[in-house]
């Protein structure tokens, strides 16, 4: 029979375990540093993009040749070196977390090493200008330093690697887009499928404690600021619902053709990839250089820009911007560098939304943008709760949270008859190709013909 709990008791068994306070301590620790490394890594990129634009600004033309040849010094060490940061991390977290993967092959994907190339790498993709975001890699790095706490622990902890792993996870999504609840959803919907009681309070500390340091450097403001909108009416059906059809075609779309691109497709532009990967990646560092200056350099980069400028009502976007920084997004990813896709997949969707609004009227250009940045987002990763809450949280949009929750779940649901889940794919791609490499066979890091990283 169930009994009520003795609180003396209780206290009484919190209090004599010094070993129980020195693991709570060691993990709070790591928080912390965890949240330290992500605010690192966030004021880095934006240092190094910063230098890309005075570049651009100064000599736009140089970009020809900076971009290629940064891209295939990018890939080169990657590969030679640190295969595992390659792509955007969420892949190699999940992939860490599958049960089918032993325990020995967990530094495949997430360690302090990792961590640290993740983030030079990373930070070298800004320098090159490329179509990458730094919220994915963010879950790669907290991981990786998260896990390390794991051997400060005492052998009879009841914290284990696991927990460790998605708690560093949620604390990279949190600190990235400086949105907590989302990092919880995020947790739950993509990560461990589950919140189990002994790991949550983990990953709620790992996601308080690297928000804190993120809020203490950047201060408690919205990613993309406050967004204004009218009164929520009928009127925004029609428009919203193309707004999510659009979102989940063109997001199921870009996710099977990354899945086809990243998962060794038998193409020839594949096989000619694996077998020059660094001139594959100048090819495909020239064609975005190619695609930035035809834009008017607004695919360069997340694209953070780009959508605070529609967001503020500012037309100074054509439909043609969203197909260019859709290829270029692909192409960024296809070639193996570090980085992510979720900054380049708000900004796509902000531009259909944007793109539609123009038909619709300019009164609902606020709306549909952030409508279409949670649809597309929940058409790539199919996570639409994930989705809605980091739009939702990011534009300090709680206004519209029937709006991009309807969005974001009728987009998902279209991207569903499309492809398959990105990131579930690309972590069963990873998982096969390290279960595969027995200390036997194990290929070099520096062979051209390992398995292709994932975005």
């Amino acid at each position: 029979m169930n009994r009520e709990p003795d609180f003396l008791q209780n206290l009484r068994a919190e209090l004599s375990s010094f070993r129980l306070w020195v693991d709570r301590a060691i993990v709070l620790g790591y928080a912390v540093a965890a949240g330290l490394f992500v605010v690192g890594f966030t004021m880095a990129s934006e240092w190094a993009f910063a230098l890309f634009q005075s570049l651009y600004g100064k000599h736009p033309w140089a970009v020809l040749l900076w971009t290629p040849a940064l891209t295939s010094a990018i890939v080169w060490v990657t590969r030679r070196w640190f295969p595992g940061a390659s792509g955007s991390g969420i892949p190699q977290i999940k992939a860490a977390l599958d049960p089918d993967l032993p325990p020995e092959k967990r530094g495949l994907f997430a360690s302090l090493r990792l961590t640290l190339a993740k983030i030079g790498l990373g930070v070298a993709g800004f320098l090159a200008g490329l179509s990458i975001g730094r919220e994915g890699p963010s879950v790669q790095v907290a991981a990786g330093v998260m896990q390390h706490a794991k051997r400060w622990l005492s052998p009879h902890s009841t914290i284990d690697t696991r927990s460790l792993l998605v708690a560093g996870g949620a604390a990279g999504i949190a600190a990235a887009f400086n949105a907590p609840l989302a990092g919880v959803v995020f947790a739950i919907e993509e990560l461990s499928g589950r919140l189990e009681a002994r790991s949550s309070g983990v990953i709620i500390t790992g996601i308080v404690l690297a928000g804190l340091v993120a809020v203490s450097a950047f201060g408690n403001l919205s990613y993309f600021g406050v967004i204004h909108v009218t009164p929520v009416g009928w009127n925004l059906l029609g428009p919203g619902l193309l707004v999510a059809l659009a979102s989940g075609v063109a997001g199921g779309i870009f996710a099977r053709l990354m899945i086809a691109s990243l998962t060794g497709a038998p193409q020839r532009l594949n096989q000619w990839r694996a077998r020059y990967p660094v001139r594959f990646a100048a090819a495909g560092g020239l064609l975005i250089a190619v695609i930035g200056l035809v834009s008017g350099g607004v695919t360069f980069g997340a694209g953070s820009e780009a959508v605070k400028q529609m967001l503020a009502g500012h037309d100074e976007l054509t439909p043609l911007y969203t197909l260019l920084k859709f290829i270029a997004t692909w192409l960024t990813a296809w070639v193996g560098v570090p980085g992510g896709i979720f900054a380049p997949s708000l900004s796509i969707g902000a531009g259909i939304g944007d793109g539609i609004a123009h038909l619709a009227g300019a009164d609902l250009g606020p709306a549909l943008i952030a409508m279409g940045m949670a649809g597309f987002l929940a058409a790539v990763t199919q996570a639409p709760l994930t989705a809605f809450i980091i739009v939702m949280e990011m534009v300090d949009g709680h206004s519209m949270v029937l709006s991009l929750m309807a969005s974001a779940m009728l987009a998902s649901l279209v991207s569903r008859m499309i492809s398959r889940p990105l990131y579930e794919a690309l972590a069963e791609h990873l998982v096969g190709a390290a279960m595969a490499q027995t200390p036997a066979t194990k290929p070099a890091a520096d062979k051209v013909h390992l398995p292709p990283p994932p975005p």
